[in-house]
């Protein structure tokens, strides 16, 4: 279901296809262990494989950024398809989690703030 990569600076988790309530839990499960590791300051959602997010898959996302703000961490997303982005405007969580156009835009960011 998702692919997950650690660089020194961020951790990557790459989910693929349909999040929903049937697998929302187990990448509930990963993204907190993900955050919970602090192996990296930095926890990057890659969204471009995810073809279809329903409520239970923004709430995995949301209770992960939830962790990562309680434990300092930042907790960010890329990729975002049109059809995914839509989801995110209308529930206005596009106001709450920090959204790249892509990884690179992602990486340079860091190099910004470095």
């Amino acid at each position: 279901m998702q692919t997950l990569l650690a660089f020194s600076e961020y951790t990557t988790i790459q989910p693929q296809g349909h999040i929903n309530a049937a697998n929302a839990l187990e990448l509930q499960q990963q993204l907190t262990s993900a955050v919970s590791a602090q192996t990296a300051a930095c926890v990057l959602v890659d969204l471009s494989q995810v073809e279809s997010l329903d409520s239970a898959g923004l709430m995995a996302l949301v209770s992960a950024l939830s962790l990562a703000q309680r434990q300092g961490q930042r907790f960010t997303l890329c990729s975002v398809s049109p059809s995914l982005r839509i989801i995110f405007e209308l529930t206005q969580l596009d106001r709450v989690f920090e959204i790249f156009e892509n990884s690179e835009a992602f990486a340079a960011s860091l190099k910004q703030a470095a």
